[in-house]
């Protein structure tokens, strides 16, 4: 059994749905003005993202994305910070990994 669909509530939507399509490559199936998107990849996952008010993830809450290489996320995490995006660089952890605040309110880590 494989987990392949997610939906997160966001504050903003198509600053999300924006920012996952610049930087990890989701691509945006449909959306309701600015309140729902359907994303996904092409490895089955549809991710849908939700308009909420008050948007409030718990300190450890993250999705991750999985590259093919440290240089890969060494290019995600330059791209990001070129783009002013407040990001640490990657460190050895569990993987060579990022985390990043996404402009909908929850963290994204970067690993491989």
């Amino acid at each position: 059994m494989k987990l392949n669909h997610l939906n997160l509530t966001v504050n903003d939507v198509k600053a999300t749905r924006e920012f996952l399509e610049k930087y990890f490559e989701l691509k945006t199936g449909s959306t309701r003005g600015n309140s729902f998107a359907v994303l996904s990849d092409n490895h089955g996952l549809v991710l849908t993202l939700m308009s909420g008010a008050q948007v409030s993830y718990p300190k450890t809450f993250h999705i991750g994305f999985i590259q093919e290489s440290e240089e890969r996320v060494n290019e995600i995490n330059q791209r990001l910070k070129d783009d002013g995006f407040d990001v640490k660089p990657p460190q050895r952890s569990h993987g060579w990994t990022f985390y990043v605040q996404s402009p909908g309110g929850f963290m994204v880590e970067v690993l491989a």
